[in-house]
């Protein structure tokens, strides 16, 4: 098949709509169930390109969640804690695959952004994974194959109209692509830069000691940031991406907003937040919103009463700033990447904040000297790659 004709465009007045090859070679893209449409695409492909990358680049599967073309999250697949079983709504008896693994940990980077996303795997999404999928709110996913379990679980999913596509992982695209836009057509080559260990040599700190842990976070980070919407800033820890912050104009907001997702994903591991006593029928997509406010300044509109006993069995305690504050700052090992270079010391300032250690960053600002002499105040080990990611 050549071409596939799509329901309209971004929005419902862009008509007629369509995906196809200029070429007239087959599409490498096979719809197993449902209809997707113009934005389901545009996350399938840009989502596919990551973990694709990422499992060549550290050999382990991997999965992202994508929401209006960009990453919610990213992950590579490792064992989740009993906490992160809790807090990614997982049985503690659970039995899960690596890719099942790693799509959990991809859309708990930021379950409320991830509320109907695109989810990629890298690998055969098996039963396991169908599962999980099936209990969350979702447009679709892709993958390269999938197990005949896995098609008939999620096949049942949203009435039998779930997006399913299969790619062709052996596709590789044209060196050069074309964007049409107000009617003028844009060229330039595919962004085909391998982002590795090697990237990463040029230490410009006085800490160079660069774990290979956080070198593998580093690499989530860079490549993670190669697909989303720039300006743009990924914090990482343990092989997961837990704050992304897309499509600022600032490089500051870009680092204040990652940074704060950042800290939401650790403060969902506070026992407070681990105890509340939430009612039984509450579906997760209303637990996660309920943790999100309780969790800020706004608690009030989730904690007074008339609202807590929408969502809890008895009212919980507040948890305040102070609580809040102080537990940020028991965060550490925290890597973050940028798509640009840091023109100032605050981004480094900010990211601390959030219990970063490691930073990786293009370099080339004017005041690199600066950048580099914040970092060195906080012990930080900093890699200037050389390689900017914008992505639009």
């Amino acid at each position: 098949m050549n071409e596939l004709e799509l329901k309209y465009g971004c929005n419902p007045n862009q008509k007629p709509s369509r995906i196809f090859m200029r070429d007239g070679s087959e599409l490498p893209v096979t719809v197993l169930n449902g209809k997707p449409g113009y934005i389901n695409f545009l996350d399938a492909l840009n989502s596919w390109q990551l973990v694709k990358e990422l499992k060549e680049a550290t050999g382990l599967p991997s999965a992202a969640s994508f929401k209006h073309v960009s990453p919610a999250g990213a992950a590579v697949a490792k064992e989740l804690t009993d906490i992160e079983k809790q807090i990614y709504f997982v049985k503690p008896d659970a039995e899960l695959s690596p890719i099942a693994s790693a799509y959990i940990r991809a859309r708990g980077t930021d379950r409320l952004s991830s509320y109907g996303d695109w989810a990629a795997l890298s690998d055969t999404c098996d039963a396991a994974t169908a599962a999980y999928l099936k209990a969350e709110v979702s447009d679709g996913v892709i993958a390269p194959s999938y197990t005949e379990e896995a098609l008939e679980i999620l096949r049942s999913k949203k009435g039998g109209k779930y997006n399913v596509v299969q790619i062709d992982e052996n596709y590789e695209c044209a060196p050069q692509e074309y964007k049409d836009v107000f009617g003028i057509t844009f060229e330039q080559g595919h962004n085909n830069f391998k982002i590795n260990r090697e990237l990463l040599s040029n230490i410009v700190t006085k800490n160079k000691e660069l774990t290979d842990e956080a070198a593998i976070d580093m690499i989530v980070s860079l490549i993670t940031l190669k697909y989303t919407q720039s300006n743009s800033v990924c914090y990482v820890k343990n092989g997961q991406a837990i704050g992304v912050g897309a499509g600022q104009q600032s490089r500051i907001h870009c680092t204040r907003l990652a940074g704060q997702k950042a800290d939401n994903w650790y403060l969902r591991q506070n026992p407070k937040v681990l105890a509340l006593p939430f009612l039984d029928n509450v579906r997760r997509a209303d637990r996660d919103n309920a943790i999100d406010v309780y969790i800020s300044d706004e608690y009030d509109d989730v904690l007074r009463d008339g609202e807590w006993q929408k969502v809890f069995k008895y009212q919980p305690e507040v948890l305040t700033r102070e609580e809040r504050q102080a537990w940020i700052a028991t965060q550490s090992g925290v890597t973050v990447g940028s798509d640009a270079f840091f023109p100032f010391g605050d981004n480094v300032e900010r990211a601390r904040k959030s219990g970063v250690a490691y930073i990786a960053e293009p370099g080339g600002s004017i005041r690199d000297d600066h950048v580099i002499e914040t970092a060195d105040k906080y012990g930080i080990v900093m890699s200037f790659t050389g390689m900017r990611l914008f992505h639009h």
